[in-house]
C-alpha cells in the first residue's frame, strides 16, 4: 500500500533563520539526499519502496512529503523516520537539524485498508477508534531501532509552537491573563498549531460523510471531530452541514491570525472554538507541554473570547428547549436549534456567505 508520510524538520536551537540562498541550498541537499537513498541497504524491518519525495524549505526548517510503498502505516512511518535521519546525518550542513514530526495522516477508509494489511503481534488495534487514538499519541520508545527521542520530540514541538505565537495577531499577550511571557507564547502558538490540525481533520470528516452519503449519527467510519458536536443533533450533521461548519472554522481562525477578530459571530463559531481548544489541549498533552500555567493561560483566553457559555447547554439534554422558554427569554439565551447555528447574533456580526445561506447539497 502507498503512504504519504509528512516530515517536519527544524533548525537547531539558537540557529538564525535561513536566508533565500540558504533555502535554495537546503533544497538541493535534501533532494540530492533522496536521490542517493538506497532502501535495499536498510535493515529488513525498515525496508520500503521509495516512490517519490517533495521538498519545501522555509526560514525555520523544511517540510517533506515522502511517498513510500509499505505493508502498513506503522512500517511506513518507522522507515521514513529512519531514512530521513540517515539522510540528515550524511550531510554536514544538515546533521544537527532535528525531526519534529514524522507521521501519516490517513483518511479513515485508508486507515482501515492499512489495518487489514497489518499482521503479526505488532498489528494495530482492530477497533478503528482505538487505532485513531493510537496514532494521536507520540511513537513509543519501544521503536528504539530508529533512535526515537521522546524528549527531543517534545522540545521540537515546543520550539515550533513558540515560533508560531506571533501568527495569532488578533490577541495581545494580556488575553492570556498576564502569565509569564513564555507560557503565554506557548498557549498562543499551540492555538495556531492546533488550527492546522483541526482544519486538516475536518476536511477528512467532510470527505467521509460525502463518500458515505450519511450523517454523523449513522456514519460507520470513525470521524475526527464532528462526533464531538452536541449529540442531540447528530442526525442533522450531513456533508452539507460539515462543509458549512468547516468554512466557519476557517473564517474564524483566519480572523484570529490576520488580526481582524472582534467577537464570535454565531453559535457555530462558539462550537468551533470549543473544538479548537479541545485540539490545543490534545496537542500540548501529547508532547507533555500542558503545564498548569499554560492551561491557565488557555482558560483565561477562552473566558475572554467567549461572551457567554450558552453553547455549553447544547451538551446538556436537560436544557433542551430553554431558548424557547420564558427563562431563556429572560436570560437572553442564544438560538439553540441546529438550523440557527450559522445565523449572526446581531446585525453587526457576520458569517461566511457559504455558511450563512441554506444551500442545496452538491
Amino acid at each position: 500500500m502507498t503512504y504519504i508520510v509528512t516530515v517536519e524538520v527544524g533548525l537547531p536551537g539558537g540557529a538564525a533563520e535561513l536566508g533565500p540562498l540558504q533555502r535554495v541550498g537546503a533544497v538541493a541537499l535534501l533532494e540530492d539526499g533522496f536521490r542517493a537513498v538506497d532502501t535495499a541497504r536498510a535493515p529488513a524491518d525498515l525496508r520500503v519502496d521509495l516512490v517519490d519525495s517533495v521538498v519545501a524549505v522555509h526560514p525555520r526548517g523544511a517540510l517533506l512529503k515522502v511517498v513510500v510503498g509499505a505493508p502498513a502505516l506503522e512500517a511506513a512511518e518507522r522507515a521514513v523516520r529512519f531514512l530521513v535521519e540517515g539522510l540528515l546525518e550524511r550531510s554536514e550542513l544538515l546533521a544537527d537539524w532535528p525531526i519534529e514530526r514524522c507521521e501519516v495522516v490517513l483518511h479513515s477508509k485508508a486507515a482501515l485498508e492499512s489495518l487489514e494489511a497489518a499482521e503479526g503481534p505488532d498489528a494495530p488495534p482492530a477497533d478503528p477508534a482505538a487505532r485513531k487514538a493510537r496514532h494521536s499519541e507520540p511513537p513509543a520508545r519501544a521503536d528504539a531501532g530508529i533512535g526515537y527521542d521522546e524528549d527531543a520530540e517534545a522540545r521540537g514541538a515546543r520550539r515550533q509552537m513558540l515560533g508560531l505565537a506571533g501568527e495569532l495577531r488578533a490577541f495581545p499577550p494580556a488575553v492570556f491573563g498576564g502569565r509569564a511571557e513564555e507560557d503565554a507564547r506557548l498557549a498562543a502558538g499551540a492555538l495556531v498549531w492546533a488550527t492546522g490540525v483541526l482544519v486538516d481533520q475536518l476536511f477528512e470528516d467532510v470527505q467521509t460523510l460525502s463518500e458515505e452519503d450519511t450523517t454523523v449519527a449513522e456514519c460507520d467510519s470513525p470521524l475526527w471531530h464532528l462526533q464531538a458536536l452536541p449529540a442531540r443533533y447528530a442526525l442533522q450533521y450531513d456533508s452539507l452541514f460539515a462543509r458549512r461548519f468547516l468554512v466557519t472554522v476557517i473564517a474564524l481562525t483566519t480572523r484570529f491570525t490576520d488580526g481582524t477578530f472582534e467577537h464570535l459571530s454565531c453559535v457555530a463559531e462558539e462550537l468551533a472554538l470549543k473544538l479548537l481548544l479541545d485540539e490545543v489541549h490534545v496537542a500540548l498533552e501529547t508532547f507533555g507541554l500542558l503545564a498548569d500555567e499554560v492551561a491557565a493561560a488557555l482558560a483565561t483566553f477562552a473566558g475572554t473570547v467567549y461572551e457567554d457559555l450558552d453553547h455549553a447547554w447544547l451538551y446538556d439534554d436537560s436544557m433542551d428547549g430553554i431558548h424557547e422558554s420564558p427563562v431563556g427569554d429572560a436570560l437572553a439565551v442564544s438560538p439553540m436549534r441546529c438550523a440557527q447555528w450559522f445565523t449572526p447574533f446581531d446585525k453587526d456580526r457576520h458569517v461566511h456567505p457559504y455558511a450563512a445561506g441554506e444551500r442545496d447539497a452538491d
